[in-house]
């Protein structure tokens, strides 16, 4: 047993302080909401009406996709399945808790109570889908104690910067596309940043998949896939708003996933496919669509931007990925940047490009309520008119679509800068020499941290002569 990364005092001591904190925050602050709160039920109570009707098919569908789906996903190293999986487990769980509690105080607070419904399930489960994402910039370097701790800095920046995006900027991202993934994006890069390991730029003897871990890694990209239009559709407008969602995100994901079935074959010098364009680059589709998701775009737009975002992610891995370790120091180990950065930059264009030619001869009366910013403030003759047609239209700011557009520009670049320098001071914080944080040697590996089945035992005696077939096998690719 190493003492650096023995985990016997470490995670315990870490965990107990986790949840003796959140046991006493739970308990002063967090209340049930209305529909969960027994002594609000009567006989004129519609049991069907209950929210958790409308809220809990998608806290369902995405938490396939953090559980599953990310978890499958990361298990593509050939040693580091056991890792790739429970350490996003164990994330993911402690995430959702501490992300009900931060968000709740900005969110679901009044009364002195955070109010706990389904909805704030699903607000933190995007919140902790931007740590596993993150997560994914530096797989296979890192120990669970340094996760936990990366998940404990990251939620309350998050939190902050989503609600004060929201609350002052008020911009349009029903799919995530800023807040979700450039913020994570940024921040998984700030911390691989930080976390610069000079051994490993020339890669790793152990960084390499197997068959059975690619097949595993494909599945999982076959529940985000599945999965994702509730991802980009869950927070939604109820009604058309959600339908045109999902119907974008699905041809969207489509047209990404064909293409980079292309691509992948005509960029193999032997003309064959990538399992690591199929697992990532399929995705692509899914996020470029994101800032306008819910917008009449057009179907042939949402098709577009799945094929513009899939090969913007596929020549992202072919050249970008290895440029940024290289020259600037970002071993970025998923390609988080390529699948997440790339096409989030490129939907947050699309959606001011949205957001320009958004007119009421396309969207009616009801593009007040997509584009609440632009309905008309409190007192404004045309408000009172509008909510004949739309009953329940909140008041607005009543911005121009170009004011609306330079909003969404700022959001940009606030987003990216606040996650790059909490990115980067979290890395430095998990460089402390107490967080079991593994050796180059030993990096990829799940033998540092787990218990391996008894049948394995004998696998490290061949484990470099895999190796190096591996490495031959994909330098002749």
């Amino acid at each position: 047993m190493n003492p650096q990364t023995s985990l016997r005092v470490r995670l315990p001591a870490l965990v107990l302080a986790l949840q003796v904190a959140l046991l006493i925050l739970y308990a002063i602050f967090v209340t049930y909401d209305d529909d969960a709160n027994a002594k609000l039920q009567n006989n004129e109570t519609d049991p069907m009406e209950n929210s958790v009707y409308s809220d809990y098919p998608f806290f369902a569908d995405i938490q396939v996709m953090i559980f599953v789906g990310f978890g499958c996903l990361l298990a593509f190293f050939r040693f580091y399945g056991f890792s790739g999986m429970v350490f996003n487990f164990l994330t993911a769980t402690f995430s959702i808790q501490w992300a009900i509690i931060f968000q709740g105080f900005f969110q679901f607070y009044y009364d002195g109570k955070i109010h706990l419904g389904v909805m704030n399930l699903l607000y933190a489960e995007f919140a902790c889908a931007v740590v596993l994402i993150s997560f994914g910039a530096v797989l296979g370097k890192v120990s669970p104690v340094q996760l936990l701790v990366m998940a404990l800095l990251e939620i309350p920046v998050f939190a902050v910067t989503e609600w004060a995006v929201l609350k002052y900027v008020r911009i349009n991202d029903a799919g995530g596309s800023i807040l979700i993934h450039l913020f994570a994006c940024y921040f998984g890069l700030g911390v691989t940043f930080a976390l610069y390991r000079p051994a490993l730029g020339e890669g790793h003897p152990k960084e390499i998949t197997s068959y059975h871990s690619d097949i595993l890694s494909t599945m999982g990209t076959l529940f985000l896939w599945v999965f994702w239009p509730s991802f980009n559709s869950a927070l939604t407008f109820k009604g058309d708003d959600q339908h045109r969602a999902i119907l974008h995100t699905f041809i969207g994901l489509s047209s990404s996933t064909i293409t980079a079935f292309a691509l992948s074959a005509v960029f193999n010098k032997r003309g064959k496919l990538t399992m690591a364009d199929i697992q990532n680059v399929t995705l692509a589709g899914g996020v470029t669509v994101g800032a306008s998701v819910d917008m009449m775009i057009s179907p042939s737009a949402a098709y577009a931007l799945g094929i513009l975002g899939c090969a913007a992610c596929f020549f992202g891995y072919k050249y970008l990925s290895p440029f940024l370790a290289r020259h600037m120091k970002i071993q970025d180990q998923c390609g988080i940047h390529n699948l997440h950065g790339l096409t989030g930059l490129i939907s947050s264009a699309a959606g001011i490009c949205a957001i320009l030619l958004a007119t009421e001869e396309t969207y009616g009366p009801s593009m007040y309520r997509i584009f609440s910013h632009r309905a008309p403030p409190e007192g404004d003759p045309k408000l009172l008119e509008l909510r004949k047609l739309i009953p329940g239209l909140k008041a607005g700011l009543g911005r121009t679509a170009r004011q609306q557009a330079l909003y969404q520009l700022a959001a940009i670049f606030s987003t990216v800068a606040v996650s790059t320098v909490g990115g980067l001071l979290t890395g430095l914080v998990l460089k402390l020499p107490f967080l079991a944080s593994p050796s180059d040697e030993d990096c990829f590996d799940d033998e540092v941290f787990f218990d391996m089945p008894s049948h394995l035992n004998g696998v490290e005696v061949n484990k470099s002569a895999v190796i190096c077939d591996d490495v031959r096998v994909q330098k002749t690719n």
